[in-house]
C-alpha cells in the first residue's frame, strides 16, 4: 500500500449478494489517482460497451480522494461514477460533506456495485466488516428520514456517515442524485437513477483506519500557509454587502470592458454568503439564463426581483453555518424557516444553481417557495439544476399550446407562479401524471411530447444546462459540449481560468488578462490552450477529493505539493498535468466506445446564440462554439471528425487499453 491512498477497493455483487476486496496496484494509483480517475479506469475496463445503464452490467462506484484525510485543506469531496442513463456515456457526480473521509476510515478508496438486488438493500461498511442489510423499511422514505433512521439503526457504529437515494431514484428518474449529510447532493448524470435501479437504498460507512502520509509535517505546513493566505482578505467582509455585489453587477453589465474575477473577493463572498451571494448579480450581468434561456435579466428579472432571492434575503434564514470536511471557507448553511407558507425546521442552504434554476429561469422571486423547492429536491433526491430546467420547459410548452392545463393535472403553471411549481415537482418525484414524462429530463420529455417541444428543451447531450450562459462566458459553453460529461459547469470556463490563474499550475498556459473588451471576450480563437489546461487540472482535482473552490479563492492551492507529500512521489507539475490528460482521455474514450461524438453533445441553440437574442447584454451575440471545440480537440490530440485520440498521444499517455480498442 502506498501513502495517501488505502490501496484497495470493495466490490459488491448485488445480484449474488457477494463482496470481495480488490488490491489496486501502486502503478494504477500513480497513473489515475483515486476519485473519478480510478473510477474511469475501472469502469472503462469492466463495463461492457453498450451496457444498459439501468441494467446489471452497469457499475456504480462511490470513491474518496487521495488527499482526503491527509490534513490537506478542501479535501472532503467524493465522486459517484457510472455509465450515465441521462447521456448514455460516461457519468459522474461530485459532492462534499463527510462521506469521503468515512470511506477511507473504513479502509477503502472506493466501493463498486454491480448487478441488481432482488430486494431493497443497504451496505453497512466498516473497517471490520462489510454486510448487505435489508432496506425494505426505508424504501420509499426521503433522503433525510432515511439517513436518520439508518444512523439510529446502527447506533453502535461510531461516526457513521450515510449516502442514500430518495423516492425519485427509486422511481428511476434519470435526473436523480445521491444524498449525504441530510441533503448535500452528488446530483448530476443520473447517478441516483443507477443506484435506485440496483435497489441499493444507501451505504452506511465508518471505521477507525488511519490515512497515512509520506510527509505529514509537509502537509501541515502547506495547510497552515494556505489558511493564513485565505484569511488575509477577511477585512473585505466588513464592506461586502448585497448592495455592493448588485452594484458590481450593474457596472459589469454597462461597462464595455470586462475585468478578470478577483479570487479574494470570491473567497469572501463564499465565506459570508455561499454561492447564493451572486444570484442577483449574475442575473444582472448576463451570466444567468432567464425565462428558459429566452430572456434578459435586467429586463425580465431586474435587480429589484433578483434581490429577493439573493444574499441577505436568503441569509436571514440561515440558522447556522456549515462546512464540509477539512474546509476553511464553510460556504454552506443550515436553514430554518418559521415565517411564510412553507415552514422548514432544518434544510440545507440553496446554492446559486438552485436559486437561479427555480428563480430567474422561471421568473420566480418568492424566496419561501424556492427554499421549499430546494428542500423537496434534497429530500426527494432530484438534481435541482435539471428539475428547474424541466419546470421551465413545461411552462413554455404550456405558453405555446403544446401542453394544455389538463395535461399538467389542472395546475395553473406560468412564469412567476411559484405555488403550482411545488405541486409539479411533487409529481415529478413520484412520477405521477405529467411527472412521469418529465422525470427523465427535457430531452426525453420533448421526444415523448413532440409537437416542436424540442425548441424549448435546453440541454447538451441529454443533460440540462447549468445556470451559466455561454454568451457571457464562451469557454463555459465549450465545456458543455466537449467534456465527457456534457452540460457540466465545474470543469472549465473563462471565469474559472481567471480565478485559478492557470499559469500557476502549468507554465505553458497563457496568463489571464486583467481586462479585455467584451467583444474580445467572445472571440473563438486562441482559447484552446487554457481550456485544455483547465480541463487537465480539474481531472487531478476531482481525482484527489479536492473542492474546486480551494483553487479559486485567491492564493495558489498547493495541489501538486500536497499530492507529493501525501504519496511520497516526486512527480513534477508536468507529470500531474499529464495524469489529468490521461484521465480526461480515458473518460472521453468511454464515450467514443458508446458511439458518442461531438455532434451528439452540442448545446441548445439558445445557449450558443444560434437563436439570436433581441434584447439585453447578449443582444445579437452568437458563440462560435464549433471553432473553439475544434481547437480544443486539436490541443488534446483528438481528431475532430472521429473523436479518436491519435495513437501517438495515447502511447504518450500509456493508455494501451484505448489503443487496442481504437487501433486494434
Amino acid at each position: 500500500m502506498g501513502k495517501g491512498y488505502m490501496g484497495k477497493i470493495l466490490w459488491v455483487d448485488l445480484g449474488r449478494g457477494e463482496m470481495k476486496d480488490e488490491v489496486i496496484p501502486d502503478e494504477i494509483y500513480k497513473k489515475f489517482l483515486t476519485g473519478y480517475g480510478l473510477g474511469a479506469k475501472l469502469l472503462y475496463d469492466r463495463v461492457p460497451p453498450g451496457a444498459d445503464p439501468m441494467g446489471p452490467d452497469n457499475i456504480l462506484g462511490i470513491l474518496s480522494g487521495v488527499l482526503t484525510g491527509t490534513g490537506a485543506l478542501f479535501s472532503g469531496r467524493f465522486e459517484v461514477v457510472c455509465k450515465s442513463p441521462l447521456t448514455g456515456g460516461w457519468g459522474d457526480a461530485n459532492c462534499g460533506g463527510y462521506l469521503s473521509p468515512a470511506i477511507k476510515r473504513a479502509g477503502y478508496d472506493g466501493v463498486f456495485f454491480q448487478g441488481v438486488s432482488e430486494k431493497p438493500v443497504y451496505l453497512l461498511l466498516t473497517d471490520e466488516k462489510a454486510e448487505l442489510k435489508d432496506a425494505s423499511h426505508v424504501w420509499g422514505k426521503d433522503t433525510v428520514d432515511t439517513e436518520r433512521l439508518l444512523k439510529e439503526e446502527n447506533a453502535d457504529v461510531k461516526r457513521a456517515q450515510v449516502a442514500c437515494v430518495g423516492p425519485a431514484a427509486e422511481n428511476k428518474s434519470l435526473i436523480a442524485g445521491v444524498s449525504n449529510d441530510g441533503g448535500r447532493f452528488a446530483a448530476r448524470s443520473g447517478v441516483g437513477a443507477v443506484m435506485g435501479s440496483k435497489r441499493l437504498k444507501a451505504i452506511v460507512v465508518s471505521g477507525k483506519a488511519k490515512v497515512e502520509s509520506s510527509d505529514s509535517e509537509g502537509i501541515k505546513k502547506h495547510s497552515k500557509d494556505l489558511g493564513k493566505s485565505l484569511n488575509k482578505a477577511d477585512f473585505l467582509q466588513k464592506v461586502l454587502s448585497g448592495t455592493l455585489v448588485k452594484i458590481l453587477g450593474k457596472v459589469t453589465r454597462l461597462n464595455p470592458v470586462a475585468m478578470a474575477n478577483p479570487g479574494d473577493f470570491w473567497c469572501q463572498n463564499l465565506k459570508k454568503y455561499g454561492t447564493m451571494g451572486i444570484t442577483a448579480m449574475s442575473a444582472e450581468t448576463g451570466d444567468s439564463p432567464i425565462k428558459n434561456w429566452s430572456g434578459a435579466g435586467h429586463i425580465d428579472f431586474p435587480l429589484k426581483r433578483g434581490t429577493k432571492i439573493s444574499d441577505e434575503s436568503v441569509l436571514k434564514y440561515q440558522a447556522k453555518g456549515y462546512g464540509c470536511f477539512s474546509c476553511p471557507v464553510k460556504c454552506g448553511g443550515i436553514m430554518k424557516v418559521e415565517d411564510g407558507p412553507y415552514p422548514l425546521e432544518e434544510s440545507h442552504k440553496p446554492e446559486y444553481e438552485t436559486l437561479c434554476a427555480f428563480g430567474a429561469l422561471c421568473l420566480v422571486d418568492d424566496v419561501h417557495a424556492i427554499l421549499k423547492l430546494n428542500d423537496m429536491c434534497n429530500r426527494g433526491g432530484l438534481d435541482s439544476i435539471s428539475a428547474g430546467g424541466v419546470v421551465a420547459f413545461t411552462i413554455e410548452c404550456l405558453e405555446n399550446g403544446i401542453l394544455t392545463k389538463d395535461d399538467v393535472g389542472g395546475l395553473d403553471l406560468g412564469w412567476g407562479k411559484a405555488e403550482p411549481m411545488i405541486d409539479l415537482l411533487e409529481m415529478i418525484i413520484h412520477r405521477e401524471g405529467i411527472g412521469d414524462v418529465l422525470a427523465d429530463g427535457v430531452k426525453r420529455a420533448a421526444e415523448r411530447i413532440g409537437k416542436g417541444s424540442e425548441k424549448f428543451a435546453v440541454h447538451a447531450g441529454g443533460q440540462e444546462l447549468p445556470m451559466h450562459d455561454p454568451k457571457f462566458d464562451p469557454p463555459q459553453g465549450v465545456a458543455y459540449e466537449v467534456e465527457p460529461t456534457p452540460g457540466r459547469h465545474t470543469i472549465s470556463s473563462l471565469v474559472w481560468q481567471e480565478l485559478i490563474q492557470m499559469n500557476r499550475y502549468d507554465k505553458n498556459a497563457d496568463k489571464v488578462k486583467p481586462m479585455e473588451t467584451k467583444k474580445a471576450r467572445i472571440r473563438p480563437h486562441g482559447r484552446a490552450k487554457n481550456q485544455a489546461v483547465n480541463s487537465r487540472l480539474m481531472q487531478v482535482v476531482n481525482s484527489s477529493g479536492v473542492c474546486m473552490f480551494g483553487l479559486t479563492c485567491g492564493p495558489k492551492y498547493p495541489l501538486f505539493e500536497y499530492l507529493n507529500a501525501a504519496t511520497g512521489w516526486s512527480l513534477s507539475d508536468e507529470d500531474y498535468m499529464m495524469t489529468g490528460e490521461r484521465i480526461e482521455t480515458i473518460r472521453h474514450a468511454f464515450n467514443l466506445r458508446e458511439g458518442i461524438r461531438y455532434k451528439d453533445t452540442k448545446m441548445h441553440r439558445r445557449a450558443s446564440g444560434e437563436e439570436v437574442m433581441e434584447k439585453g447584454p447578449h443582444k445579437g451575440v452568437t458563440i462560435d462554439a464549433e471553432t473553439m471545440a475544434r481547437e480544443f480537440y486539436q490541443e488534446m490530440g483528438w481528431d475532430f471528425e472521429t473523436g479518436n485520440p491519435t495513437r501517438e498521444r495515447l502511447e504518450k499517455l500509456g493508455l494501451d487499453e484505448v489503443i487496442k480498442d481504437i487501433y486494434g
